[in-house]
């Protein structure tokens, strides 16, 4: 769990500032969990750790186009690590089927997101749980949307539906 006092923001800021101790304790704060986003994408622990020393540097090169109005600092950071993990698997030309192992290791149902502080998390937890957990596992997970019907039990279609609609009730509630 991220600690309360830890200024994303500052630590973003200061590495656009060339100041490398920002870089190393945004490394201690979130290098673990980076993995573990990464891991849950690619899974392959070798690649996931190729994934986070690449999304650290170039968070460390593009700090300074984070931007504060499209969203959290800490926010930023992990879509970094997310789109480079989801990059490396397009970039493989293979899709990961689910394995029966990864589904029993990852609830299905829940997910940690009030633990968290930030706008974020009250959005989520206004929509409906079946649609929170198609987000999630796409945008957290990093499941296309036929892994998410696929372990939902739900219709495909109904499955692009929720996801589009509760995106922009998302944006909505952020704006």
């Amino acid at each position: 769990m991220p600690e309360a006092d830890f200024d994303y923001q500052a630590c973003l800021l200061a590495c656009a500032r060339g100041e490398q101790p920002a870089l190393r304790r945004l490394y201690q704060q979130e290098s673990s969990r980076l993995l573990g986003v990464a891991l849950r994408i690619v899974r392959d622990k070798a690649v996931a750790e190729d994934i986070v020393h690449d999304a650290f540097i170039k968070i460390w090169n593009g700090a300074a186009s984070f931007d504060p109005h499209r969203g959290s600092a800490r926010g930023w950071v992990y879509s970094v690590t997310r789109h480079l993990a989801l990059n490396a698997l397009r970039s493989n030309g293979r899709e990961v089927p689910l394995s029966e192992e990864h589904e029993s290791a990852a609830p299905s149902d829940t997910f940690d997101y009030q633990a968290h502080s930030g706008r974020i998390y009250s959005c989520l937890e206004q929509l409906d749980p079946a649609r929170r957990n198609c987000i999630l596992h796409a945008y957290v997970d990093g499941y296309s949307h036929s892994e998410i019907a696929h372990k939902l039990g739900t219709p495909l279609g109904t499955v692009k539906a929720w996801i589009k609609r509760s995106l922009a009730a998302l944006r909505e509630c952020m704006a």
